[in-house]
């Protein structure tokens, strides 16, 4: 379980990286074509809204995940939890409460099936 903890934090981190970010490519190995994510700002989005918006950021917020933790759910599901921190460049931490769920695919890569960020104090 430890080595599946983390390769999904490892995916988690990557997905916050301007490599990943903006190659719909690499997007697209790692979220599923069924992906739903509800946004810290409280908007839903799907896989076409986020390969759009990920793909034309211009710049790329420096950030951090704490207490990364996973809840196997099945043997081909799992919900990550996290606490995300993305610094401004003035100085302000903003911190938000993450989830995600991941599914082990038939072509045997874990992909990410929901994300969901809720602000946190």
């Amino acid at each position: 379980m430890l080595d599946l903890q983390a390769h999904l934090h490892a995916l988690e981190v990557a997905l916050q990286t301007k490599e990943v970010r903006s190659s719909r490519a690499r997007l697209l190995e790692i979220l599923a074509p069924d992906f739903r994510e509800f946004g810290r700002s409280g908007r839903s989005y799907g896989l076409v809204e986020i390969l759009a918006g990920l793909t034309t950021e211009v710049t790329v917020a420096k950030t951090a995940i704490e207490d990364f933790a996973i809840s196997l759910l099945s043997e081909e599901i799992v919900l990550a939890t996290y606490r995300g921190i993305r610094f401004n460049d003035d100085g302000i931490e903003l911190r938000t409460n993450r989830s995600s769920i991941w599914r082990l695919e038939k072509d045997g890569r874990w992909r990410m099936v929901f994300h969901q960020g809720t602000p946190a104090a």
